[in-house]
């Protein structure tokens, strides 16, 4: 499966997507694509995280025992 094959839930199945003609300048960066079997478009954002600090992370309580307390 190519990166422009993608599952279409209207023709429901695996159909090949092509990117509009992009008014915003992303050319084929385009996060807009249109199934080119029935024409519905999706679209495909990406999410950007920051990694968590471990430092910031409080330890686990613990008894005597060694076990965690409850």
């Amino acid at each position: 499966m190519s990166d422009r094959e993608l599952y279409c839930d209207t023709c429901e199945g695996v159909q090949p997507f092509e990117v509009p003609p992009c008014v915003d300048g992303h050319d084929l960066d385009c996060p807009e694509l249109i199934c080119t079997g029935c024409g519905a478009a999706v679209l495909i954002a990406t999410f950007a995280f920051p990694a968590p600090r471990l430092a910031d992370r409080r330890p686990w309580a613990t008894s005597r025992s060694g076990r965690r307390a409850a």
